[in-house]
């Protein structure tokens, strides 16, 4: 008996070590300086050189930063009309960006985050994400405990125009063009082709559904078990790409995923996990973790960097191999 457990206890270990050689590295890593510590949810380049990042802290404070070079140096603005964290980003097919978060709160830039203007929903919801798919509609989701959602729509004014509400949880939002748009959250992913008029339910599930990268009609989606999916057909049709159930393989909380091109693609989460693929998504490894916070965001930088946000105000800028 104690040879055998000599045995198991040196075989750990020998897969202790082959799990930590196994680990890529980035040849480049950078942390910048965001001039804030509050949590930071979602990132987007606007152009090649105008990055936008939003957070805030829950109840206390909104902030928006901006950059002007590409990512290598940003500036904090806070709002004093919207005091309360933005959970959501969403740009309309003319450009308007819009965050959006607590108490119906909703802050809208129509000149790349230059200024913000300040309105509000008047059912004072918690919202994850929205933007206006024409001038005259606004479609922004929100949730409660992951237990109800409610999908609104607003007119130009901000005044309600009608709520849906289903039975689950709603985490991000993304509208492709004027009229199709998905939203995805506790177990369910919907999409709509009428502007929001109407939601229907597409064939997947198995995963609390955090993020989407879409390209078209192909589609890349994560979850907070760490699970991945793809679509090539809108959403008719899915692929398990990455079990997060399975008990074999690594357990990642995922937040966000980027694909750059059609077979290289991250995704980041919690605890500073970022994995990559090579072949298209059905692979994935492992960085070796150059920080313990939670990373919210990752965006493509014009020059091949990645530009990753998350938690306490962290922003890194790394360079892949």
């Amino acid at each position: 008996m104690r040879g055998l457990h000599l045995l198991l206890i040196l075989s750990g270990a020998l897969l202790l070590g082959s799990c930590k050689r196994d680990l890529l590295e980035f040849s480049e890593v950078r942390q910048l300086t965001s001039h804030t510590t509050v949590r930071l949810n979602n990132i987007r380049f606007l152009d090649d050189s105008i990055c936008i990042i939003g957070g805030g802290s829950t109840f206390y404070q909104s902030v928006m930063l901006r950059s002007a070079d590409g990512g290598y140096t940003w500036s904090a603005d806070s709002s004093t009309d919207a005091p309360k964290e933005m959970y959501g980003m969403g740009m309309s097919p003319n450009g308007t960006l819009y965050l959006s978060g607590i108490d119906g709160c909703v802050l809208r830039s129509s000149d790349k985050g230059k200024s913000w203007h300040f309105n509000r929903i008047f059912n004072w919801l918690v919202y994850r994400g929205g933007s206006f798919a024409t001038p005259d509609t606004g479609i922004f989701i929100s949730t409660v405990l992951q237990r109800q959602c409610t999908i609104t729509r607003v007119d130009s004014n901000f005044k309600i125009i009608d709520e849906q509400t289903f039975l689950h949880g709603l985490n991000n939002m993304y509208m492709v063009d004027d009229h199709t748009g998905y939203v995805l959250g506790y177990g369910a992913v919907m999409k709509t082709t009428d502007r929001g008029n109407t939601w229907t339910y597409l064939p997947v599930d198995g995963d609390n559904f955090t993020a989407m990268d879409i390209h078209g009609n192909e589609i890349w989606m994560c979850g907070a078990n760490g699970s991945i999916f793809h679509t090539t057909d809108a959403g008719k049709n899915w692929g398990r790409q990455r079990n997060g159930n399975d008990i074999s393989v690594p357990r990642y909380m995922l937040r966000s995923i980027l694909f750059t091109t059609p077979m290289h693609g991250w995704a980041v989460g919690d605890k500073g996990v970022v994995i990559y693929t090579r072949d298209g998504g059905n692979n994935w490894s492992e960085y070796e973790r150059f920080t313990t916070r939670t990373l919210r965001g990752i965006a493509a930088a014009p020059n091949g960097d990645l530009i990753v946000a998350g938690d306490e105000g962290t922003i890194y800028r790394i360079t892949p191999q």
